[in-house]
C-alpha cells in the first residue's frame, strides 16, 4: 500500500514541478514581451490538463496576475504610455466578453486551430515588420 502512495506522491510532485517550470518560463516571457507568456501557458496547460478550453481559461488567470506584476514594474521604470493604454481598454473589455462567450461555443479542435493560426499570423507579421 505504501508503494502506491509513494507513486501517487511522486506523480503529484512531478506535476507540481512541471507547473512551476511552466509558470516560470511563462512569467519570464510575459515580463519580457508584455504578455507573450500566455501563449506558452496555453500550450503547457493544454498538455497538463488535456482540456483545450480549460487551458485557455486558466491561462487567462495566469496572464492577469503576470500582467499586473509586469505592469507595475514597467510603470515604476517609466515605460508605460498610460494615455494610449487607456484608449485600448474599452475595446479590450468588449473583446474579452465576446471572446469568453465564443470560448463556450466553439469546439476544442476549432479552438486549437484558430489559436495556432493567430500565433502563426502574428509571427509572420512580426518577422515582416
Amino acid at each position: 500500500m505504501l508503494k502506491n502512495k509513494d507513486k501517487s506522491e511522486n506523480g503529484k510532485n512531478k506535476r507540481a514541478r512541471r507547473l512551476i517550470a511552466a509558470g516560470t518560463v511563462s512569467g519570464f516571457l510575459n515580463g519580457l514581451f508584455g504578455s507573450g507568456g500566455g501563449v506558452l501557458a496555453v500550450m503547457f496547460l493544454r498538455k497538463l490538463t488535456g482540456d483545450e478550453k480549460k487551458a485557455h481559461a486558466s491561462a487567462t488567470l495566469m496572464i492577469l496576475i503576470m500582467s499586473v506584476v509586469s505592469f507595475a514594474l514597467y510603470l515604476i521604470n517609466g515605460s508605460v504610455d498610460v494615455a494610449t493604454g487607456w484608449t485600448f481598454i474599452p475595446g479590450g473589455v468588449a473583446g474579452a466578453v465576446v471572446g469568453a462567450i465564443f470560448l463556450k461555443k466553439v469546439n476544442s479542435e476549432a479552438l486549437r486551430k484558430i489559436f495556432g493560426a493567430v500565433i502563426v499570423i502574428s509571427g509572420i507579421v512580426m518577422l515582416i515588420k
